[in-house]
């Protein structure tokens, strides 16, 4: 059966969707307040889940490419480094932990280039997912937790929307050691798949 132009398009923009919101979420955190936050969070969690839908329609239509397995984590680390560094300006988070997701992703973007270059394909590993996972988790938690600071909130919700910003922020360091262990993975991999071809 022949696919309609718009589904054969569709996981390629759902990937792509990730930048397009990407400037909305940047825009909302820009005019802070309790209700923007609010925004900002959802359209985090919105672009996040394309993630999963993006490959889920590619593998069910039959419509997985080269372009689309080389954009799908591109997309995922603008999104989430995009937000992260816009968070650390404004202070909310610590500078080193950016970083050292900055500099994984670099190293990591690097392997891969270099296993493409000698035809070795890297499977995604399980603490890369769970790293990105609890990253697009604790982001709107620490978005969130931040509102507390606004004057609407006072006593039981400031201090319920203070922990969640420190939940979400103890968790996103949690991510930030499994992004380093997964590059330590992504690496080894390649050193072996590269020996063994040798």
């Amino acid at each position: 059966m022949l696919l309609s132009s718009w589904k054969k398009n569709l996981p390629l923009q759902l990937t792509l969707s990730r930048v397009y919101i990407l400037p909305l979420i940047l825009f909302f955190l820009f005019y802070n307040n309790f209700l923007n936050a609010i925004l900002a969070s959802t359209l985090f969690i919105i672009a996040s889940i394309t993630d999963y839908f993006d490959g889920y329609y590619a593998r069910k239509w039959n419509l997985v490419s080269n372009l689309g397995k080389f954009l799908d984590p591109v997309t995922d680390k603008i999104l989430v480094l995009g937000v992260l560094i816009y968070l650390n300006s404004m202070g909310f988070i610590d500078p080193f932990l950016v970083i050292i997701l900055t500099l994984r992703d670099t190293f990591i973007g690097g392997i891969r280039a270099a296993a493409a270059a000698d035809n070795i394909i890297i499977a995604a590993k399980s603490s890369g997912k769970w790293k990105t996972g609890m990253q697009m988790g604790s982001i709107p938690a620490i978005i969130v937790g931040k509102s507390y600071q606004q004057e609407i909130f006072t006593g039981f919700p400031q201090e319920v929307f203070h922990h969640l910003g420190q939940i979400g922020y103890i968790v996103l360091w949690f991510s930030t050691a499994l992004s380093i262990i997964s590059g330590i993975e992504y690496y080894s991999i390649y050193k072996n798949s590269k020996t063994h071809k040798t």
